[in-house]
């Protein structure tokens, strides 16, 4: 066991909750744990640097070491699963470490997956293998690198204990840091257990750890479900804009506060398609990635029931109402820079979706497409980098044609101003599911570099990497039949 000569600073509030909330279990130690990788960036987040604060994190995150002042529960909730109502779910094998205060007073989640059975793990293993998780230490990271809410990954470990999933795989678990951990799913669980005292205290007490400022509203619980029907529709918005799918858009996958949350079989759109399904668990397509905004509503109406003893139906559909709007002006206003637009006029929306709509048809490559758009000198058709990656040109450019003529509408600004926002709208580099394949099939042979090099490049996805250029090529073929699951 190491212990580091720094420690956190740990201010614990939602243990001081009633223990109707969560249950107190300690983490069962995963053996042999090895460094996978360990995220220097998020460390200093939570202000805790120094040579050696890597060791400390593995031991923590394989349940070897408890930090001091830790005080690790198991939260308790509940939710909608694939549109079915699950009464008792909660952290089956995660456990919330302890609330860190960082530098400036900020607060994150310290939080650990795989760290073995809890009372809500009912007849899973609570364990967590290798594969999932340099999944989510990767794909978190990539979304904060594209500047989308998300949780973070301060480390993942690897561990000889075999895990059975399919087949026998890698233990691992994966320590991640988030602002929070609430879920729609908390206030679903007492509500529906008719549960309204302890549901009253969750909403007071989510309002003054995350929503401090709405505590001066007049009506602060309408107020809330505002709030988080804006952030909401901001969040599924950007993944929109980057063809990202999320896979299990469960009630207990959605925080409260709009952060990407829980990184299951996700996936960044390769050969763009509106039907985009990345979990071939989802028989149904309920979760494909133009369903997106729909099951955004539907999980928010789940939540505004949940919330129905303090907000009206009036106030309820008001938020419905806000996530609507709200998602398709941030939609719009994105697609808006993907092609270089300052701003949404009328006949915009029409100009971008049938862009869309002709990406679908030729199932064009999402992010390389846009990344193409962004070099092109708008000026030029026949020339454009993009047009190589239609099957069928002619369309494209009769649509760039259009595009040419809106531009023309823009206020004057230099082709290189305009190609600088392109550039930093428009990632160079996505973690496709092929990458993560290769870093998870080197990682289970002892390999951890592909890992640390794939973090380093999906951190700042807009820049250019030369040594990583090959990540940002045509998928290869073989790649195009990979499929994900639940199982993690």
């Amino acid at each position: 066991m190491f212990i580091p000569l720094n420690g956190l600073k740990f201010d614990n509030s939602f243990a001081r909750l009633p223990e109707d909330f969560y249950s107190r279990v300690r983490p069962d130690p995963l053996p042999d744990p090895q460094l996978v990788s360990y995220n220097p960036r998020v460390g200093a987040l939570l202000g805790w640097v120094g040579d050696d604060v890597p060791l400390a994190c593995r031991d923590m995150a394989a349940g070897q070491w408890i930090p001091p002042g830790a005080d690790p529960l198991a939260m308790a909730y509940a939710g909608h699963q694939f549109g079915g109502y699950s009464p008792q779910l909660g952290d089956g094998r995660g456990l919330l470490l302890g609330e860190v205060v960082g530098p400036g007073d900020t607060r994150w989640d310290l939080h650990i997956k795989g760290a073995g059975a809890t009372p809500y793990a009912r007849t899973g293993d609570g364990r967590a293998v290798l594969r999932s998780s340099i999944r989510e230490y990767l794909g978190s990271e990539a979304m904060a690198g594209l500047g989308i809410p998300s949780t973070r990954a301060l480390c993942v470990v690897a561990s000889p204990l075999a895990v059975m999933r399919e087949t026998p795989e890698t233990g691992a678990a994966i320590a991640r840091v988030a602002t929070t951990h609430i879920r729609f799913g908390h206030f679903e669980y007492f509500y529906h257990r008719g549960e309204h005292r302890h549901l009253g205290e969750l909403l007071d007490y989510t309002l003054a750890r995350h929503f401090p400022a709405l505590l001066n509203e007049v009506d602060f619980p309408a107020a809330l479900l505002l709030q988080v029907a804006e952030r909401t529709a901001a969040t599924i918005a950007a993944w929109q804009a980057v063809g990202f799918t999320h896979g299990v858009m469960n009630t207990d996958n959605m925080a409260i506060n709009g952060d990407t949350l829980d990184f299951g079989p996700f996936g960044f759109q390769d050969h763009y398609r509106f039907d985009y399904n990345c979990n071939h668990s989802d028989y149904s397509g309920r979760y494909s990635f133009d369903q997106q905004p729909a099951i955004g509503l539907w999980n928010l109406n789940a939540l505004a029931e949940a919330l129905s003893p303090w907000v009206n139906a009036t106030e309820r559909q008001a938020a419905l109402t806000r996530y609507q709007q709200h998602y398709l002006k941030s939609y719009e206003q994105r697609l808006c820079a993907k092609v270089g637009l300052s701003a949404a006029q009328p006949g915009d929306r029409e100009l971008l979706f049938d862009l869309l709509e002709l990406l679908n048809a030729q199932q064009v490559d999402y992010t390389r497409f846009f990344r193409a758009l962004s070099w092109d000198d708008p000026d030029t058709m026949v020339k454009s980098s993009a047009s190589v990656l239609f099957s069928d040109p002619t369309p494209w450019l009769r649509w760039r044609d259009r595009l040419r003529t809106r531009l023309d509408a823009e206020p004057v600004s230099s082709k290189d101003s305009r190609r600088e926002k392109m550039l930093s709208t428009n990632p160079k580099y996505v973690l496709r599911n092929y990458m993560a394949q290769a870093a998870i099939e080197r990682a289970e042979r002892g390999d951890f570099q592909l890992v640390e090099q794939l973090l380093y490049v999906v951190q700042s996805p807009f820049e250019e990497h030369a040594q990583a250029d090959s990540w940002s090529g045509p998928i290869p073929f073989w790649a195009q039949s990979l499929e994900l699951s639940c199982s993690s």
